[in-house]
Formats: C-alpha cells, sequence, structure tokens
C-alpha cells in the first residue's frame, strides 16, 4: 500500500533538477519492440509502475527482459501468445496498442478493453474504425477485440479528431509487410515522434511524424538496436508550475523548451521570468503573477495533462482565470480536492472559474495521476500541512517524487515521521 505523502507548504522551491525520461514516450516504444525478433535496448527507461505493468503484459506476449539502472534490455525472439487477456490490460489504457503489434507480427492479435484512470470515457472505436479501414478484420465480444490480417494494410486513415493511441496503433500496424498507409489529422505531439524515430530505427519508412499527415511504408523484416526515450515533458512542466507557484527558481537539465513551448507562454505572459537552451529551462518566479486562462487542447496546443497542475498554480494567483479542457472536457476530479484546501472554484458548463487566493494545508485525496500532481503543487504553496492521500495514482507519473522535491527544497515526507527527522 502506498503510504499518503505529507508536505509542510510555504516553502518556495530553488535548484536544479534533471528531468526524467518520459513515460507516455517509453510505452509505445517497448509495445513497438514486440515486432522484431532481434534484441533492442532502451536507454533512460522511467521506472514506474505502468512500466512494470505493461512489461508483465509484455513476457505474457513471449518478451524477455532485463534491467540495467535506467537501460532496459527487451528481446521477444517469438510470440507465444496472441491473447492479451483483461487482468493484464485492465489496468492502463495504453496496452491496448498491442493489438496493432500484434497484429503486425502475427497477422492477428486478441486483446480486451483497456482500463486506465477515472476522470472520463476512454473510447477505443477510433482504433477500431482505423484498422478495419486499413483491411483488417475487427470482430468485438464481450469487450474483447479480435483483429485479423487477410492482406497487406493499405489505405488513407482519416480520423476525425486526432487522437495519441489511435496514431500509434496504426504505426504499430503498419510497420511490417507490404503496408502503404497514411494517416490523416493524425496527433503530433512528441511521443508520437518519438515513436516514430524508434520504428525508422528498425526499418520502417516514415514521413511527417510530427506533423498532421503521417506516412508509412512497412518494412518485410526489422532489426534491433539501441534507443534513447525523450525527457518527460508533463514532469518538467508539473515541476516548472510548482517553482511559480511557490515563487521560487528552478532550473531543468534534461529537458526540450520546444516541447513546452504552450505551457512556457503562458508563465511568460504571467510575469515569470523564463530562460531557455536547446536542453534546458530556467524560471525565476515574479512575486506578483497575473491570471490567464487556458483552453487544454491537442498538441502543440496547451496538454491536457497539465490541466490540473495549472489550475492548482492559477489557485494561488490573484485575480480570476478561466480554464477549459477540449481533449477530456470532465477532467476536473481535482476541483473538490482542492476546494478543501481553500481554492475558490466555480465549475459551470465545463468551465472552471478559479479565483486566485491564499491556500491552506489539509487531507486530500488523489484519484488520477495528473490530480495528484495539481494536489502536490497546491500543498508546496499551501500555509501549514497537506496530507495527499490516493499517491499509488501518483507514482504512476512521478518517479521518486518526495526525494526530488525535497532535493529542491521542499518539505516533504511520508508515514507523518517528524519534520525535524527528515530535514535537509
Amino acid at each position: 500500500m502506498q503510504q499518503p505523502l505529507v508536505i509542510q507548504g510555504g516553502t518556495p522551491l530553488n535548484g536544479e533538477l534533471r528531468v526524467n525520461p518520459a513515460k507516455n514516450a517509453a510505452l509505445p516504444i517497448l509495445v513497438a519492440s514486440l515486432l522484431t525478433p532481434h534484441p533492442v535496448t532502451l536507454r533512460e527507461v522511467p521506472r514506474l509502475r505502468d512500466i512494470e505493468v505493461l512489461l508483465d503484459l509484455l513476457a505474457h506476449l513471449g518478451t524477455r527482459y532485463a534491467w540495467e539502472g535506467r537501460t532496459l534490455h527487451l528481446h521477444t525472439p517469438e510470440i507465444v501468445t496472441t491473447d492479451a487477456p483483461y487482468e493484464l490490460v485492465s489496468k492502463m489504457r495504453a496496452s491496448f496498442i498491442v493489438l496493432g503489434a500484434l497484429l503486425a507480427r502475427t497477422g492477428e492479435g486478441r486483446v480486451s478493453m483497456p482500463g486506465g484512470c477515472a476522470f472520463g470515457p476512454r473510447p477505443v472505436d477510433l482504433h477500431v474504425k482505423a484498422l478495419r479501414t486499413l483491411g483488417a478484420e475487427v470482430v468485438e465480444e464481450n469487450g474483447t477485440f479480435t483483429a485479423t490480417r487477410t492482406r497487406p494494410l493499405a489505405g488513407r486513415v482519416i480520423f476525425d479528431v486526432p487522437t495519441v493511441g489511435g496514431t500509434e496503433q496504426v504505426l504499430l500496424a503498419a510497420a511490417l509487410g507490404d503496408t502503404d498507409v497514411t494517416i490523416v489529422n493524425a496527433a503530433q505531439e512528441p511521443e508520437i515522434e518519438d515513436l516514430a524515430r524508434f520504428l525508422e530505427m528498425l526499418g520502417v519508412t516514415i514521413e511527417g511524424a510530427g506533423t498532421s499527415v503521417i506516412h508509412v511504408r512497412g518494412a518485410r523484416a526489422l532489426r534491433g538496436g539501441v534507443y534513447n526515450v525523450i525527457p518527460d515533458r508533463i514532469e518538467a512542466g508539473t515541476f516548472l508550475l510548482a517553482a511559480a507557484a511557490t515563487r521560487g527558481r528552478l532550473t531543468l537539465t534534461h529537458a526540450y523548451p520546444h516541447h513546452l513551448d504552450a505551457l512556457l507562454a503562458k508563465l511568460a505572459e504571467s510575469g515569470h521570468r523564463i530562460e531557455a537552451g536547446r536542453d534546458w529551462v530556467r524560471l525565476e518566479a515574479t512575486p506578483n503573477p497575473r491570471p490567464f486562462n487556458i483552453e487544454a487542447r491537442e498538441y502543440p496546443g496547451f496538454p491536457t495533462d497539465l490541466q490540473p497542475p495549472v489550475t492548482a498554480y492559477l489557485a494561488t494567483v490573484e485575480g480570476v482565470s478561466l480554464v477549459t479542457d477540449r481533449v477530456y472536457p470532465d477532467r476536473f476530479t481535482h476541483v473538490g480536492e482542492l476546494a478543501r484546501m481553500g481554492a475558490e472554484l466555480t465549475l459551470k458548463d465545463r468551465v472552471l472559474a478559479v479565483h486566485g487566493g491564499p491556500l491552506h494545508g489539509a487531507e486530500v485525496k488523489a484519484f488520477d495521476i495528473r490530480a495528484g500532481g495539481a494536489l502536490v503543487i497546491a500543498a508546496l504553496a499551501a500555509e501549514g500541512e497537506t496530507r495527499i492521500d490516493g499517491m499509488r495514482h501518483v507514482v504512476r507519473g512521478y518517479e521518486n517524487l518526495e526525494a526530488r522535491l525535497r532535493a529542491v527544497g521542499a518539505r516533504a515526507y511520508t508515514d507523518r515521521a517528524p519534520l525535524e527527522a527528515v530535514a535537509d
């Protein structure tokens, strides 16, 4: 059982942190390792619960793996089963994309409906429609999808809305064989580009990754190789918002500022001083920041995964800010918990009005990963002590969070040990 995190707030974050590798980039790349019978080595892989959950699924399918620090060695000489059962995929929505990888490698796959966070429905209809458009036969029975390839996949997939998982699904399904596939209205997230670069290393021909139109030509056989996963832009954004909320000064290394453009623009609009280089970014907070409005949307817009954390930051800023989320319009499980800390929030017609002001410590609970990130930010900025329950969700997205917070001056600890016992 994950212990609650206790934070004594009111201390500005100051110092330097190296951003961890990106979970949301590592997960689809791990799935892509199923495509080749040759060994793959991934450097910069986060040691997170979601990674371990996916590795359990890959091992079930035939992958052998071994950790060496943050380096992960993977080898799938053969697929031993094409069935991904409910007990292995129900914990995480990202697992559904193994369907495309199995379809490419073996010509068939059977995957149950995925699970994940609880802030809204995650339909897989866009995935299924895309695979059928390319010529795969997909049948659903009692929440389990069976896909079969009877001919090389080919054609144009036109997504109604950009979908990260759907784009990943098609990239994986089209990676092997005499495929010739075009994705229109593709997701443009950096994690999609990272997956495409990994597939290109294996031997797939991909044009347009990072744009709205991607063209994929599959390879008859794929090789192995060594690959570095990109830094986690969501972790980086969470720490920058925490520094801004506590009116601190923080430098992040192993961070790509061009992945954070939407957030950095808003933080600068709020009055904070931003400096950046090729792989680092620094924030020096203003003591009197200005409010701003955001609409979370598909990349390169403001990330939905930073919508809860930015809401927590705005709750510390005098004035009124408006927050909407076009990707997940009901992603507001953090609102009631922030209100326990004194935040003045009004949610009406899926628009959240944030009336910023002082926050105070309280006992709160995280209901999903990014809501937990929001509560950590609020706790760091609040006067007094905050006890955050539900950390089992939070640690799915933030590795070694307690130690990393303390490394930049936060008073954070677990199991309600005396503050003096953990003071740096």
